[in-house]
């Protein structure tokens, strides 16, 4: 009797997770990220509005390992982070 699923198919091609979807990150990519920002909430009794940038980079890391779907930070709620970064000018002398 034959299977409908042939596992060892070598068109099998990956695809970032769906919305919604939060996958473990088995090989430890993010790891260094999700440490720093676990060290700022207990820094900071677990007050999560002051590790904003932590959590930026954490996703950030995420999104670009394919742990999770490519969203713009505005959409996540990093929009004055963004603009922070973006709308600095340099001092000049």
């Amino acid at each position: 009797m034959s299977t409908a699923m042939n596992f060892g198919s070598k068109s099998f091609k990956p695809k970032p997770p769906d919305k919604g979807s939060f996958p473990l990150d088995h090989f430890g990519e993010c790891k260094a990220f999700k440490e720093k920002f676990m060290k700022c909430l207990q820094a900071n009794s677990f007050e999560n509005a002051l590790c904003r940038q932590e959590s930026k980079e954490y996703l950030e890391c995420r999104m670009e390992r394919d742990l999770m779907v490519k969203e713009p930070l505005e959409k996540l709620g990093f929009k004055q982070l963004t603009e922070d970064k973006s709308g600095a000018q340099p001092e000049t002398a």
